[in-house]
């Protein structure tokens, strides 16, 4: 078998948090391999090279928004502009970096791409590039992605409102409810959106996933045996707990406040709520003061994180009660952004309340951490189920945000007989995904057959 140094791995990461973080530790982990690794990034949403990994080159290539097009809301049409906008940008990086291939003794393996960027299946076929689709998200939302075409067949996309609560029978146990939408968008563009994606791997050299086969087994072979059966796939998460990690490296595109862990130094074990739905979600100014009142309510500590622009038309605090936070003392400590892989680690956090984006789904099965979901748009809806009623790791806010169920919810997982069950559960699982990691487990293994597979290209 050829040498692995000397091989070049390119990765192409869509430019949101959500599918950035997943890319990158995928970079470390084949450059743990012996590959060397190239990353293309966009100047919109741009990386910060001086802040990852030294061993990487970088190259950023240009996406021009115009002041429209920046302030596009509907996120269908967001992309498809970001996709036709950086389609003669990569194809010219691309150029170059395979130009250069010529008299290197590194020769480039494959580019390893996100399937939202449909664009780099042509650039990189005209180049006689392999390409390898990385799906940042779980198995299970795939494979309900991929189900799309079968769930307009029969009747259930677009979302009919009047049976949201009935079950979609071919896909136990997600209900009309959780099937992945988004907001502000035209459904018809979503489906676009969707199926074009779940097609990109069929085109594809392979597809990896971020997620461990004791986790996801049954959708990952459904994926194999229905929509994918010609192409290798590879289950090798978690990412974040399988390559090695440089504690100066972030990938974070906002920067971290670091108080909320001296914070947490000063809470008793496991007494802690974290709240954090993510990079992109919104709530409204009403769910917030819910959200509010019911952490104050539930007489738990807490630990918030209000990301601006995570309330529509508001200022960071200006929403909180006067005295809010003063009433409440030292039981609450509010935060930007959150180092959150730290945060869950943290032997003081009890629950963390999520809006079930894969990463943050996946962390919290890593540290045993049990869950509230919250689920926004897309595939956190099935995440979301996934946690409550397959895994039965967390509970799902299953009417909305509202105070007396919030403060419920927290009490039910931190102080009930119910809350000890979902931890002993959640326990067994992060231990499942320990498991995986380790010679001979499944993630182990899938990575030893991605090396394999990037070195017979």
């Amino acid at each position: 078998m050829e040498q692995k140094k000397g091989r070049r791995v390119i990765l192409f990461p869509l430019p949101f948090q959500g599918h950035i973080n997943p890319t990158l530790e995928l970079a470390n982990i084949l450059h743990s391999k012996g590959f060397s690794i190239a990353i293309i990034y966009t100047n919109f949403n741009s990386l910060n090279p001086s802040t990852l990994n030294p061993h990487f080159t970088y190259h950023s290539i240009p996406v021009d928004f115009t002041e429209n097009e920046a302030s596009i809301k509907d996120p269908t049409l967001q992309l498809s502009v970001l996709n036709a906008k950086c389609v003669e940008p990569f194809r010219e990086c691309l150029a170059g970096l395979l130009s250069d291939d010529v008299n290197s003794k590194d020769p480039i393996a494959c580019l390893i791409s996100d399937p939202i960027f449909d664009f780099t299946r042509s650039v990189a076929e005209s180049f006689k590039l392999p390409r390898i689709v990385l799906r940042t998200g779980g198995a299970a939302s795939f494979a309900v992605y991929a189900a799309f075409p079968l769930l307009k067949d029969k009747g259930y996309l677009p979302i009919p409102d009047s049976r949201l609560e009935e079950p979609v029978t071919e896909l136990s146990p997600i209900k009309v409810k959780d099937l992945p939408r988004m907001p502000d968008c035209d459904p018809e563009d979503f489906y676009r959106l969707i199926t074009n994606m779940a097609n990109e791997p069929k085109a594809s050299h392979g597809l990896i996933f971020n997620t461990f086969e004791d986790l996801e087994g049954q959708a990952l072979a459904t994926l194999r045996r229905e929509y994918y059966p010609n192409i290798p796939i590879f289950s090798l998460g978690p990412f974040h707990k399988c390559g090695p990690t440089t504690s100066s490296s972030s990938t974070s595109l906002q920067s971290q406040d670091q108080s909320c862990i001296s914070w947490l130094n000063t809470q008793a074990p496991k007494s802690v709520a974290y709240v954090s739905f993510g990079s992109v979600a919104k709530i409204n100014q009403a769910q917030f003061l819910e959200v509010a009142w019911g952490l104050a309510n539930s007489g738990q500590p807490f630990l918030w994180v209000i990301r601006p622009g995570l309330v529509q038309e508001s200022d960071w605090l200006k929403m909180l009660p006067n005295g809010f936070l003063e009433a409440l003392k030292e039981r609450a400590h509010v935060v930007k952004w959150a180092p959150q892989k730290e945060v869950l680690a943290h032997p003081a956090v009890g629950v963390f309340w999520t809006h079930c984006g894969w990463n943050s789904t996946l962390e919290s099965i890593c540290e045993g951490v049990p869950m509230i979901c919250t689920p926004c748009f897309s595939d956190q809806m099935v995440d979301a189920r996934f946690v409550s009623d397959v895994w039965k790791v967390g509970l799902q806010l299953e009417h909305g945000i509202e105070r007396g169920e919030v403060e419920r919810t927290i009490r039910r997982l931190m102080v009930e007989k119910e809350g000890e069950e979902i931890k002993e559960r959640a326990l067994k699982l992060m231990e499942k995904a320990n498991l995986s990691l380790k010679e001979g487990g499944s993630s182990y293994q899938s990575l030893d057959g991605l090396v394999n597979h990037i070195l017979s290209l």
